[in-house]
């Protein structure tokens, strides 16, 4: 087994932090009626796609019923369909959908994790369970950082946990820390002779900001073509439509 590989493990054993524990452990008892015949995973969540990614997504957290169910990032709720299909759209993903852990999924040069790998009640994990979990993305970050180029941030709350942790890995994070918005990109150096990243922000694939129209599939494919561009990668598919709302 590599080094992720090991990482994955040992964060699916994670037990710190006691109110996420309690939460993600009753939702998998409890159940949602839709979900009744599913054996919940009901552990923290690693990160999915291939260990030698040259594009990371980085999201919020495991949602109660959704990857708290089936145990990989963004797999089986809404917030993951529109993810999945973008990356599906520009060639990133081998499926437009993602329903289970053995759905046959891949991810073409392109890896997702997240700052809080437990499901927090209302989606919301406290600083200090932020913080707690920073760790992880740190030792996820080092094991990538031979191939990683660039990565995607959705939303101001991964924004804001994930700065720390690139500082920690390695990547010189300018001061004042640069502002989270849809669209912004911000090319972090290299220290001790490794090659930069190129970060970018992104709302939130979540249902309130697709379904007001706040983040569209053509405004999500832009910033995804725009960091597997950066990363390296030959995104194709749908290009984003003139008239598109702007970034803010």
């Amino acid at each position: 087994m590599d080094g992720l590989g090991e990482l994955d493990e040992r964060i699916s054993g994670c037990r710190a932090c006691p109110r996420l524990v309690e939460w993600r452990e009753e939702v998998a008892r409890t159940k949602r009626a839709a979900f009744a015949d599913w054996t919940y995973w009901g552990r923290p969540v690693p990160g999915f796609g291939p260990h030698d990614a040259p594009l990371l997504i980085v999201g919020l957290a495991p949602a109660a019923h959704g990857a708290n169910r089936t145990g990989r990032m963004f797999t089986g709720d809404r917030s993951g369909d529109v993810l999945y299909r973008a990356l599906y759209d520009i060639g990133l993903a081998s499926r437009p959908d993602a329903v289970s852990a053995d759905d046959g999924l891949t991810l073409h040069g392109v890896r997702i994790t997240s700052p809080v790998h437990c499901a927090p009640p209302a989606n919301k994990p406290t600083p200090a369970e932020r913080d707690t979990c920073r760790p992880w993305l740190v030792q996820e970050l080092n094991l990538l950082r031979p191939t990683l180029r660039a990565v995607v941030v959705l939303g101001a709350f991964g924004w804001q946990a994930a700065l720390p942790a690139f500082a920690e890995a390695g990547w010189a994070v300018p001061r004042p820390r640069p502002t989270f918005g849809h669209g912004a990109r911000v090319d972090l150096e290299g220290t001790e002779g490794a090659d930069g990243l190129s970060l970018f922000g992104c709302f939130h694939v979540s249902q309130r900001n697709t379904f007001t129209g706040r983040l569209t599939p053509e405004m999500l494919r832009g910033v995804l073509r725009d960091a597997a561009r950066a990363a390296g990668l030959h995104p194709f598919g749908p290009t984003p439509q003139a008239g598109s709302p702007p970034a803010s």
